[in-house]
């Protein structure tokens, strides 16, 4: 166990200034385990939160300057009008206007969800429906978060839900996503778990340290959706029109793994080294943006305290994000296989034949879509992965510790995010189609 040694001036009391500081010398993968960088629990660092409920924590983690500038600036993303990611300010229709929506039509796993949003509604009394329910349109669909402090309470927290309710909401999710993405839900979520075993705060990081909410009424054939999310795991998921969109997601975890599994991210990550050091020395010099993940060559505020280096996280539905990096028209037949296997990867969460359609639209704007990378490309450093075209934007990012006490990014605390630019975030490209 390594007691936290800061080169940088404390913000919160777990950011650093050294957290974003620009350095000459690359960030190397390091050799130790995860375990090297775990505070002992009775480190000032974590003794101060023990006993505290995740109301009292969130309440204390929101009161230094930092956090509060954070919040403020949150708030006032929170309350812009919903426009879309976009690439240079301008919202287009035409991105999503080929893609096939229809009115009054569903699929098997909308109904799938429907019966189980049903079956948890019955086990809730007035109060709790009450809580759990948002019109459609809903501006709370915005104010989900990674942190593990809250910021917005939306819906119910599945930790004090009784444990027939809890798995009545948690079987919503399962019904609707694919079987190898509720899979890797699960484990992000049992990694949170892990995480407060870990540093002994299990009421503040357990695997049930997530609101749940339902958008619209449950139906087989009308639009509604659902959304969870906390720490490290943030679902937003739309039925509309014979499409279902789950859009925004943000998944990851600190650490990655546990002692007796692989990362969670193992296979992307490996497929997404694959694929850089394959490139050859042109397509490289222009995918790698920047050299290593604290690049100096970067721009003054191009790597967030909180975010680092991913641009598509809580609340940034608008943000303007310009292409960088590698036209993927450049790439061979096996390196737009490994790419396209990478979105698919990105997508795992959508069952199968709803994938398919999504990596149509992906496929659909290839002409315009880009590669980018931060870092060395053969997997002795840490590295940030960008892939971004009219209809998708898919972010893996490595980061450094924040209960961990790495003062650089590691791969053992990933950030992953996918975004639809262009208004389909929530769906909402296509609900106005069909409006």
């Amino acid at each position: 166990m390594m007691a936290r040694q800061s080169e940088g001036t404390d913000l919160d009391g777990f950011f650093t200034t050294a957290r974003v500081a620009a350095r000459d010398e690359a960030v190397t993968v390091t050799s130790d385990s995860y375990r090297s960088f775990v505070l002992d629990p009775s480190d000032d660092e974590l003794s101060q939160w023990r006993g505290m409920s995740f109301r009292d924590f969130s309440a204390a983690k929101r009161s230094p300057w930092f956090v509060q500038e954070l919040l403020a600036d949150w708030r006032a993303l929170y309350d812009e009008p919903f426009r879309g990611l976009t690439e240079d300010g301008t919202v287009r229709p035409e991105v999503w206007a080929d893609a096939a929506v229809s009115s009054g039509t569903g699929s098997p796993e909308q109904e799938a969800a429907a019966r189980a949003a049903w079956r948890l509604l019955e086990t809730l009394d007035q109060p709790q429906v009450e809580a759990v329910s948002y019109p459609i349109d809903a501006p709370e669909w915005r104010a989900w978060s990674n942190p593990e402090f809250v910021i917005h309470e939306v819906g119910l927290r599945l930790e004090e839900l009784a444990l027939i309710q809890a798995d009545a909401a948690l079987g919503v999710v399962e019904a609707a996503l694919s079987p190898e993405g509720f899979a890797r839900v699960a484990e992000a979520m049992e990694l949170n778990g892990f995480l407060g075993d870990l540093t002994d705060l299990p009421r503040i990081m357990n695997d049930r340290s997530y609101w749940f909410s339902l958008f619209g009424e449950p139906s087989a054939t009308e639009p509604w959706g659902f959304q969870l999310f906390g720490h490290h795991v943030d679902i937003n998921c739309v039925f509309v029109g014979g499409r279902q969109v789950i859009a925004p997601v943000f998944l990851g975890a600190e650490p990655a793994l546990a002692d007796e599994r692989v990362p969670l991210f193992a296979h992307r990550e490996a497929l997404a080294i694959a694929l850089a050091s394959s490139l050859p020395d042109a397509q490289r010099s222009a995918a790698v943006v920047y050299q290593s993940v604290l690049d100096p060559a970067m721009p003054e505020g191009r790597v967030h305290p909180a975010d680092e280096r991913h641009v598509a996280g809580a609340f940034r539905d608008n943000r303007v994000v310009p292409f960088e990096g590698l036209p993927v028209t450049g790439l061979d037949d096996s390196q737009r296989e490994l790419l396209l296997e990478i979105v698919e990867d990105f997508l795992l969460l959508l069952p199968e034949p709803q994938r398919e359609l999504a990596l149509a639209d992906v496929e659909r704007w290839w002409g315009e879509t880009r590669l980018a990378w931060y870092g060395a490309t053969d997997g002795s450093q840490p590295f940030y992965l960008r892939i971004h075209g009219p209809s998708i934007i898919a972010e893996l990012d490595h980061h450094a510790g924040v209960w961990l006490t790495n003062e650089v990014p590691q791969r053992f605390h990933v950030h992953t995010t996918l975004r639809l630019p262009h208004g389909n975030d929530y769906g909402k490209a296509f609900l106005a189609r069909l409006r």
